[in-house]
């Protein structure tokens, strides 16, 4: 089950930490040894730790960052409490698309943060760390970044909104080819379609992104924030429609058979067998 309703984080539970230095709210992803594969519970902490950061005039610029060699490699199917149950197969659907709404939710809070957020990303940035990604204001890649949206080759479709903000920042046609296909991109690919800003060697990135997260931390925090949300407002423009879209879209193939089809052929390393149900 989703827990909606705490708000507190058990000590060695973290999938977030959050440290303040010098009016940078560093936020991490702080589970290497799963390569910070996401799930219900990182959003729900995502949520927590975004109202604590929207309040604290401190913090003037949010550097989102990741432990190990992965930035986030996708879901982690391993993680408690990932199906979602139902009655029926409608009500089963329609748990699912609250779940979907509720996640939506949190993602809003975190993308709609008065504070510009800066991502550095490494490694693998897949599936819903693709979609955390593209929620940052800039984003700066190391050269060993990969980037992909697989859901489609695991019978279910992106479900956090990451092809609206590709369609949004490198066209339609770009985000179709990706996220129909799931095929991965290197992080010059990903400059060039404007989904990264700044492509740097592996070992300087921290350096790079803390520069960016800097330079934006010494500008005047009102002026920052208004630009923020005023390109945002013309960005986003038709996104809130969208994202129910996608959250119905994300329901009916969460409950099909397909997509437990996915699912066990990739955990068998084989083809799937996709039927359409």
């Amino acid at each position: 089950m989703i827990d909606t309703i705490g708000t507190d984080i058990s000590e060695g539970e973290e999938r977030l930490r959050l440290q303040i230095e010098d009016g940078v709210g560093v936020l991490t992803l702080c589970r290497p040894g799963q390569l910070n594969g996401w799930s219900w519970e990182s959003t729900r902490q995502l949520g927590i730790v975004a109202d604590r950061i929207r309040f604290d005039d401190t913090i003037r610029v949010v550097l989102l960052r990741a432990e190990g060699r992965a930035f986030c490699a996708g879901i982690d199917v391993t993680a408690p409490g990932g199906a979602i149950d139902g009655r029926s197969p409608a009500e089963r659907t329609r748990n699912y698309y609250e779940g979907i709404r509720w996640v939506h939710e949190r993602f809003a809070v975190f993308a709609s943060l008065p504070q510009p957020v800066v991502a550095a990303v490494q490694g693998y940035c897949l599936g819903f760390g693709f979609e955390l990604a593209l929620m940052a204001d800039v984003r700066v890649a190391a050269d060993d970044a990969v980037f992909a949206l697989p859901e489609a080759q695991l019978g279910v479709a992106v479900d956090a909104g990451g092809d609206l903000r590709i369609a949004r920042e490198a066209g339609a046609g770009w985000a179709k080819l990706l996220a129909l296909t799931g095929r991965r991109i290197d992080a010059a690919t990903a400059e060039r379609l404007h989904l990264v800003q700044l492509v740097v060697p592996q070992g300087e990135l921290e350096e790079a992104a803390r520069g960016v997260a800097a330079e934006i931390a010494a500008n005047a925090p009102l002026a920052v924030q208004g630009i923020k949300r005023d390109i945002d407002a013309y960005a986003d423009a038709g996104l809130a429609d969208a994202l129910g879209r996608t959250a119905m879209s994300a329901a009916l193939t969460l409950t099909s058979r397909d997509v437990r089809e996915g699912y066990s052929a990739k955990a068998a390393r084989r083809p799937p067998r996709f039927d359409g149900t």
